[in-house]
């Protein structure tokens, strides 16, 4: 017997309900980038291993996925080498490409590339798959999708308030309730020096990051463990546990860090790009949460994170501002900001919330039964006719028995089912049932259009 099929941990399959339901969320997201008036690139799905490692950290390169250079991979490969159980140098022999990890990297390589094409500032988006060999587990993938919009070449923080708006109406039109918390790594980088310990900036945002998932107690261990001293883990517990609103937050965090030049630059940009906010009055609750860190280390401003208000998932959406992306591929000084919209996780919520649309899913409004050839012949212009007016409609192929032609209506959600036999045909009339219902009407031909309006 032949071994069933399968697909590697970590992906997976979609039905056509769920690709009807997926297409829901890109088309919502696509259409408010659009609004805003960002354009769609794309790029391929494997790029050269030169341009992913080393961008994502050491922890980022182990998952990457590599791809063995085509044809007798080994032949130029020095049997020694082999033997030599040094999997990074051989690596870097054998593959010299790999899948993408995230969107941003290519996109700052598509940015230095065609730099002479692109019209600054430059307001893109992009929603294609991203891949990372990681442990498979609930609610993370190693095959993934990302809907990215960024703005580069301006330090304007307007940006940072378009981002906010987008984030807010994608929301609202998806039916999502959601909070999104907002800090500036600049301040974090001011807590940091004020405490005596600017060159562990990544050490300490790293821990309190974790503050959410872990508690107080387990980020304090952390940074003991990580080599901050006892003093300046002391001083950073009223940072930690600040309270009120957005105002007087930013009021607590200014006593503490006034003398720090790079954190009071933080404080100035969050109460600009607040202040903004407030005015626009937003439907979205707007936080400002200084634990806040992002793990990517290229973040130098304001940081983004979106999280669902019902459904405990994680964070749904996510970025923030980086000062020299490009630099890295030798474009120095394009400074840039962006969000990603996780379009899986925000699967899983509409999921748990029964949020989607019923007519999300529908494929076919109207099928026609097929009694013969005859009929065939009298069904397809009024088909055709349909469809140029955008209604979604078939015809069963084969004219099996009627019982099975039904079957196959509700089994794919089809509402209505035309009807059209002899009777029909010799007065212009088709019969229309209403597979909700079960109610049937007979109507004109050309009058069809009036069901769908």
């Amino acid at each position: 017997m032949a071994q069933k099929p399968s697909i590697p941990k970590g992906t997976r399959d979609f039905s056509p309900s769920e690709m009807a339901k997926r297409n829901y969320i890109f088309d919502t997201i696509k259409g408010v980038f659009k609004l805003f008036g960002f354009q769609q690139i794309e790029t391929p799905a494997m790029e050269n291993l030169s341009t992913l490692m080393g961008k994502y950290g050491e922890e980022g390169d182990k998952l990457l996925f590599k791809i063995l250079n085509s044809g007798d991979y080994l032949s130029n490969i020095n049997p020694v080498e082999i033997n030599q159980s040094n999997s990074s140098k051989l690596t870097s022999k054998i593959s010299e490409k790999g899948l993408r990890y995230d969107l941003t990297v290519p996109f700052a390589r598509y940015v230095v590339q065609y730099q002479n094409d692109i019209v600054f500032p430059f307001k893109r988006y992009q929603i294609q798959p991203v891949w990372r060999a990681d442990r498979p587990q609930k609610g993370r993938y190693r095959e993934f999708y990302q809907c990215d919009v960024d703005v580069i070449g301006s330090d304007s923080l307007m940006n940072e308030v378009e981002l906010i708006q987008i984030v807010d109406q994608v929301y609202q039109k998806l039916g999502i309730k959601v909070v999104v918390k907002i800090n500036n790594r600049k301040i974090l980088a001011g807590i940091a020096e004020t405490i005596g310990e600017a060159e562990r900036i990544v050490d300490i945002t790293v821990a309190i990051d974790k503050l959410d998932k872990i508690g107080l107690e387990k980020v304090n261990e952390e940074l003991l463990q990580n080599g901050i001293p006892v003093d300046a883990v002391n001083q950073l517990q009223p940072i930690l546990q600040l309270s009120g609103n957005n105002d007087e937050k930013l009021m607590q965090i200014e006593n503490v860090i006034a003398n720090s030049s790079i954190g009071m630059k933080g404080i100035s940009e969050m109460r600009y790009v607040l202040g903004i906010l407030k005015a626009l009055s937003l439907e979205t609750e707007i936080e400002l949460d200084l634990t806040l860190a992002r793990g990517l280390n290229y973040y130098t401003g304001a940081i983004f994170e979106v999280k669902s208000k019902e459904v405990q998932i994680g964070s749904i959406t996510g970025g923030g501002r980086y000062d020299d992306l490009t630099g890295i591929f030798g474009l120095q000084g394009v400074s840039g900001v962006g969000i990603s919209f996780g379009a899986d996780r925000i699967y899983d919520v509409m999921s748990q919330l029964n949020l989607f649309p019923e007519d999300a899913t529908t494929t076919t409004q109207l099928l026609f039964v097929n009694f013969g050839e005859k009929e065939q012949l009298y069904c397809l212009p009024i088909l055709s006719q349909l469809r140029s007016a955008g209604i979604s409609c078939e015809m069963y192929p084969d004219a099996d028995k009627i019982k099975k032609q039904m079957n196959y209506a509700n089994r794919k959600g089809v509402k209505y089912v035309a009807i059209i036999g002899e009777n029909e045909m010799n007065n212009g009339k088709v019969t229309i049932k209403n597979m909700e219902t079960g109610e049937q009407k007979m109507v004109n031909s050309n009058g069809l259009n009036s069901l769908f309006n």
